[in-house]
């Protein structure tokens, strides 16, 4: 092992990750931990702040086709669009915890095998 992952990436260039496998790989490139990445990935794509982004997404559009077809208020538009993007803002907020947690996770399961 000399320190680097010597995977390839998807476009070619060498993984920068630091190799932790017997096999000179990355725990991302390592195969014994492929099925703990789909698990991850699988929570990533159901995961609170993804549905609760959708659903802003939907109920924007839907306050824009109001007000552009007149059955909206321009201003009570405008108010909710306002907290519309502080919602974003606080699910963006929690994703970032919810990466640092997990991230904080993973460094603990290479210390502790180490």
């Amino acid at each position: 092992m000399d320190g680097q992952c010597r995977a390839t990436k998807a476009n070619g260039e060498r993984c920068r990750g630091t190799a932790t496998s017997p096999a000179g790989l990355c725990w991302a490139h390592d195969p014994v931990n492929a099925e703990q990445r789909q698990r991850i990935a699988s929570r990533a794509g159901r995961s609170k702040p993804n549905r609760e982004l959708a659903d802003v997404k939907a109920r924007l559009q839907s306050m824009i086709d109001d007000v552009r077809d007149g059955t909206m208020d321009r201003g009570d538009a405008a108010v909710c669009g306002q907290l519309y993007n502080t919602l974003i803002r606080a699910v963006s907020v929690e994703l970032k915890i919810r990466e640092v947690e997990e991230l904080e996770q993973r460094i603990q399961a290479l210390e502790a095998a180490s």
